[in-house]
């Protein structure tokens, strides 16, 4: 009998599994390659990088873009040598950026802005999106603060001014001499030397005066551009009235013609408290005699040099005054002045000044405010002129109309020129 093989499979299990597990495929020899395995890996990091620069991308896009913090304009001032980490504080402290120094430091970065930061004051607008206040920054647009030198002030008056402004650095090293300042209003930025602020007043005031010198009417009888600057300085004294001072240099004129002395009360001043400017009382009957360079009742001719700093209006009224026959002129009560020819017109003006004068002082509607400087009166009894010293400035008073100039700096010209001749 011949024996059968054994049935396979034994169960329907055993039939559902394998007989024998077949073997995994075996990587191609190319697969196994070091470079594609290092390959692999770099196209992996690669992406990864590049996901992570999109991100980043969009991510300071959107910090650069963004309306910052400030609710309004805000001026700051960035210290010379702050590094882009100091900056970045800075402006975190004063609320111009709420992102942090890194994000700002990368932002710098980012517009290849890094070498380009400079120092100064700036001012941020509202809203300024950091693209915006590094913006500023690079181009160094800082703060230009407008500073304005009156007219009519000596050169010591105008160097204790810079003095005093903290927006200037350093200190002058020599007292500019007189009249060679140009009264202006000009605009430094924060940090600006005062000697370069010296510098750039004179060099306006010599270009101003090379163009006045040039367009001068041959009837001024002065020989150089300094003699006009020292006609012109006491011409702004005596008056500060727009429509008065080409009427009052052509007095001035007649009288150097005629070879009169030019009697200004100011000349007085300056030969008494020379670049300080300012008297600080009456002048005394006994100083309008008195000797010096600068007192124009004793010298002929003009004085030595200029008694302040003209402004651009002086010089040019100067150097083509009005055609007139004026020689005397007087303070009208109203802060202008009364011109004449004669002296004995002369006189009768100054005889409607001291009425009005004495009209002020004895007007009693309203008790004297102690606290107030006192008002032009008439000449006092104690042997001074009735001349404002140059630099005060009357108070108002009530009912009775100002005897001084219409700006404070011009001394009053109540015997100017000249009450005294005869």
């Amino acid at each position: 009998m011949s024996q059968r093989p054994p049935i396979s499979p034994r169960s329907p299990r055993a039939a559902l599994e394998p007989e024998q597990v077949p073997p995994p495929p075996k990587r191609s020899a190319r697969a196994r390659n070091p470079l594609v395995i290092a390959g692999n890996a770099i196209i992996t990091v690669l992406l990864i990088a590049m996901i992570g620069a999109g991100a980043v991308y969009v991510y300071g896009r959107q910090a650069l873009e963004t309306a910052g913090p400030l609710r309004e304009e805000k001026i700051v001032n960035i210290p010379a040598r702050a590094g882009k980490g100091d900056i970045a504080e800075l402006l975190l402290k004063e609320g111009v950026i709420d992102a942090n120094r890194w994000v700002f430091i990368g932002s710098v970065f980012a517009l290849k802005a890094s070498s380009e930061l400079k120092p100064g004051e700036y001012l941020f607008q509202k809203n300024a999106s950091l693209r915006d206040v590094i913006g500023t920054i690079v181009e160094g647009k800082v703060v230009q603060h407008s500073v304005t030198i009156p007219e009519g002030l000596t050169s010591e008056q105008i160097v204790a001014r810079l003095s005093d402004n903290d927006i200037f650095a350093g200190a002058i090293r020599e007292m500019p001499r007189e009249g060679t300042l140009l009264p202006e209003t000009y605009k430094f930025p924060r940090g600006t030397t005062r000697d370069q602020v010296i510098q750039r007043m004179q060099q306006a005031q010599k270009r101003v005066l090379a163009e006045i010198w040039e367009r001068r009417s041959a009837d001024v009888p002065v020989k150089t551009p300094e003699q006009l600057v020292t006609l012109a300085s006491i011409v702004e004294k005596e008056t500060g009235r727009a429509d008065e001072r080409s009427r009052v240099a052509s007095v001035f004129v007649n009288r150097l013609q005629k070879k009169m002395k030019l009697q200004s009360d100011p000349t007085i001043i300056y030969g008494l408290v020379g670049g300080k400017g300012t008297l600080g009382r009456p002048i005394k009957r006994s100083e309008i005699q008195q000797p010096s360079p600068f007192n124009t009742y004793v010298v002929d001719g003009l004085p030595p040099g200029p008694i302040a700093n003209p402004g651009r209006a002086s010089l040019e009224a100067t150097a083509n005054p009005a055609r007139t026959r004026d020689l005397f002129f007087v303070a009208d009560g109203t802060g202008g002045h009364t011109f004449s020819e004669t002296y004995d017109a002369h006189s009768k003006n100054v005889a409607k000044l001291r009425a009005i004068e004495k009209a002020a002082a004895n007007d009693t509607v309203e008790p004297p405010d102690e606290t107030a400087a006192p008002a032009a009166a008439a000449p006092p009894a104690d042997g001074t002129t009735a001349s404002t010293p140059a630099g005060a400035k009357p108070a108002p008073q009530k009912r009775a109309k100002q005897v001084a100039p219409a700006r404070q700096g011009a001394a009053q010209s109540t015997t100017t020129p000249p009450v005294l001749q005869r």
